[in-house]
């Protein structure tokens, strides 16, 4: 069963679905929600101990552990395995969730040639490419739903990362132009884009009692966004609930943009 405070979606029940970055932070979230669900679940990581802590939690939670696949998103032939394999192994993915970003702080003034194709190999290129592989088992299961994740960083302006904010704003046009090519075999697009959300990994780094201050007076809802904020709008755009949705961009920010 969902948990408390989540809709249940019976169209999720025994969908194949795959979350990239999925052992910590929003992607565990969505893991365990589409667990709760009923749905075959697989992840991709290079974290193989929070992979292993998380499953650890799904089974003590009575819940079926999903599949791990340990996997560097920045090798596309391992990628492009990983998801052939989850296909022989649990069926046709129909729910792609392209969640895995990285967003390492760094000057412009000392980005090279190298850094700057790694930030791009890391935050948008593996995005692209999961789609072009689970794309063909889509048409041929009759459909399916893709979730890319974007960033309010660049909507803000936000500094101090442009080779991150590049690649972010990057994933809003893949989600457009993918809508449109896929549409016609009945395949949705879609780009979330999440504010600032309290992951331990933000909250270790970068969350100051100055910051955490300027950012509820940004936001229309003084509320702290958390994973599962995110999660609750991964799972409709998910389910047959959002069918005629393709080609948007769903902002959960509490009212920041």
């Amino acid at each position: 069963m969902p948990h408390q405070g989540f809709a249940s979606y019976p169209s999720l029940r025994d969908k194949v679905v795959l979350v990239t970055g999925g052992a910590s932070g929003i992607g565990a979230e969505e893991v365990t929600q589409f667990a709760r669900q009923g749905a075959k679940v697989a992840f991709l990581d290079v974290n193989a101990e929070a992979a292993g802590a998380l499953i650890s939690n799904l089974r003590e939670l009575g819940l079926p552990p999903p599949l791990f696949l340990p996997c560097d998103l920045r090798d596309i032939a391992a990628l492009q395995n990983a998801i052939a394999e989850i296909g022989r192994r649990l069926g046709a993915i129909t729910v792609l969730v392209n969640n895995a970003a990285n967003d390492q702080r760094h000057k412009w003034e000392d980005v090279t040639v190298e850094y700057w194709d790694e930030r791009q190999a890391t935050n948008l290129r593996h995005q692209f490419f999961a789609i072009q592989a689970v794309a063909p088992m889509m048409k041929a299961a009759g459909g399916g739903s893709i979730i890319n994740f974007g960033s309010i960083s660049w909507h803000t302006s936000a500094g101090g990362m442009p080779a991150y904010t590049t690649a972010k704003a990057a994933v809003e046009g893949l989600t457009k132009g993918m809508a449109r090519d896929l549409g016609p075999f009945s395949i949705r697009v879609n780009c979330v884009i999440p504010g600032w959300v309290m992951t331990q990994r933000q909250i270790d780094l970068w969350l100051t009692p100055e910051a955490e201050e300027n950012l509820l007076n940004a936001q229309c809802l003084k509320t702290k966004l958390v994973a599962a904020d995110l999660a609750r709008m991964v799972l409709w755009l998910a389910a047959d609930d959002s069918r005629m949705c393709t080609s948007q961009l769903w902002v959960v920010d509490a009212g920041r943009m």
